[in-house]
């Protein structure tokens, strides 16, 4: 049976994509469809107080879950950020450690599938659909979600198991299912796993795949028509290059992602920092801008409620901290104690959201983008990053062929990652052999990212990445215990200097 599924798979995403390039509108359609079936089932919202002020159930599930991770784990996001730094820096590395990756590597994979265009693209659609106030709640949401990274990828080190081809198994698939085991809970931690692991295989098509090259390449139409008319080319030329890297697994990612994270984050947050220098005056306006909107009344609560979901949601598609992806990834890690790399973790809802994200933002509400009537049809058609390349360009009249580079790297490197991820869950569900099959349909999807339309993708990736934070966060709710207790463990022995430096 799962060598039928697994040869069917890629056949299916194939007749999609001829779907698409030959009846895009009714693909379109249908694309839509789903996404209202999934939406009704798993985002019913939630009523507050007023009729109008509507919170999707899955975006105050991540609220709720990483505000009780925050205060269980004693505010660990503020307590070991030195650490955290000082564990990239390769301060305590050991060779003898087991693992495939380091931990810099570790988290380069995992930024390198967070930082990406929903730090362009999201931050745009939630300024405009939410207004600037949309900023100061995901950095909110970004520095809660450290802790949620903490959590979730501890547990992805203290489950994960080693194949017999030496391959790693590790993430919500292993935990859920073993941890809930040990706890008398096998029953449900089985189901959650697999809903996780289905969850994020369409997570791996949707926001990781899909949204990438539609967002990447409404920027970099902007620059270079040509692909305006012919979108199909782009996404040929995108799939070779993801099909080339694909064939090399996680420590071909991990050394594609070590290579160009820090250089496409060193790109755009130079050119972020050269335009806030430009308009540094208007720096401190802006930034009182986002926190009055932020606690705004002026459309009633249900407006207020509006702003706050807009800006959590967004932070969570970026930096998708409770979404247990990003423990694939560190459960990969060379480590001597699990709690290591969730302390490493935790570092990225920090340089993705508050850092990155707000820098964004920043440019976006001084230089008035949102608001413009002129790229209004940006705004319509949930083409974030197309708006942001207008805000950097009318500062910067050359940046947006420098930006729609950066875009590029992101998107690139974004799908990699999420392909690993979406592999792992698919190897999980239908065993390691088949694991050619998933790679081959999710080229494809790479190509069908170049003609759906921008609001459907964005759509089907929210739903599915989000969505993976409902088993995840009710599976770790019932192992956040054992957390803590390895958390007082790793902090003893570095107390006592039984984990020390190395360097």
């Amino acid at each position: 049976m799962k060598k039928i599924l697994g040869y069917g798979f890629p056949a299916v995403l194939l007749l999609i994509g001829i779907l698409g390039i030959l009846l895009p509108d009714q693909l379109n359609a249908l694309f839509g469809a789903i996404n209202t079936v999934i939406a009704t089932v798993l985002f019913f919202d939630v009523l507050f107080f007023v009729e109008s002020a509507n919170i999707p159930f899955a975006v105050a599930w991540l609220v709720v879950g990483a505000i009780f991770f925050t205060f269980k784990m004693g505010f660990i996001n503020i307590r070991l950020f030195k650490h955290a730094i000082e564990l990239v820096m390769g301060k305590y590395d050991d060779p003898n450690n087991k693992g495939e990756v380091s931990h810099f590597e570790a988290l380069s994979t995992a930024l390198s599938a967070t930082v990406g265009l929903g730090n362009i693209a999201g931050v745009a659609i939630a300024i405009s659909l939410g207004g600037p106030g949309a900023t100061f709640w995901m950095i909110v949401a970004g520095f809660l979600g450290m802790s949620s990274k903490f959590v979730e990828c501890s547990l992805g080190q203290m489950y994960r198991e080693t194949r017999h081809d030496g391959h790693v198994m590790g993430g919500p698939m292993e935990y859920l299912a073993k941890g809930l085991s040990e706890v008398g809970k096998a029953g449900l931690g089985k189901t959650l796993s697999i809903i996780f692991a289905l969850m994020c295989i369409g997570g791996a098509f949707g926001g990781g795949t899909t949204f990438q090259v539609n967002q990447s390449l409404d920027a970099i139409q902007t620059t270079i028509p040509f692909f305006a008319d012919y979108r199909w080319v782009y996404g040929i030329i995108m799939a070779i290059l993801v099909g080339v890297v694909l064939i090399g697994g996680i420590k071909r990612i991990a050394n594609v992602a070590e290579a160009i994270v820090p250089s496409m984050c060193g790109i755009y947050v130079v050119a972020c920092l050269y335009i806030l220098g430009m308009n540094f005056s208007a720096v401190p306006e802006a930034f009182g801008l986002i926190f009055s909107s932020a606690f705004s009344f002026e459309a009633g609560f249900g407006g207020f409620v509006g702003v706050l979901v807009q800006g959590f949601k967004r932070a969570a598609f970026s930096n998708e901290a409770g979404v247990g992806s990003a423990s694939i990834a560190h459960s990969t890690a060379k480590t001597k104690h699990p709690v290591e790399e969730g302390v490493v973790a935790l570092l990225e809802p920090f340089i993705d959201t508050i850092v990155v994200c707000t820098m964004t933002a920043l440019v976006i509400v001084i230089t008035g983008a949102y608001a413009n009537p002129d790229w209004a049809q940006f705004v319509e058609g949930n083409n974030g990053a197309a708006l942001t390349s207008m805000a950097f360009g009318s500062q910067i009249s050359w940046f947006p062929y420098l930006l729609s580079l950066a875009v590029f790297l992101f998107a690139f490197s974004t799908i990699i990652s999420w392909s690993y991820y979406g592999e792992r869950c698919f190897s999980y569900l239908f065993d390691e052999e088949y694991s050619i099959f998933f790679k081959i349909a999710l080229i494809a999807a790479v190509f069908m990212g170049s003609i759906f339309t921008a609001t459907n993708v964005l759509d089907f990736g929210d739903l599915m990445i989000l969505g993976m934070s409902v088993p995840n966060i009710f599976g770790i709710y019932f192992l956040s215990g054992k957390v803590k207790e390895a958390l007082g463990d790793y902090l003893a022995k570095l107390k006592s200097g039984e984990i020390k430096k190395h360097a």
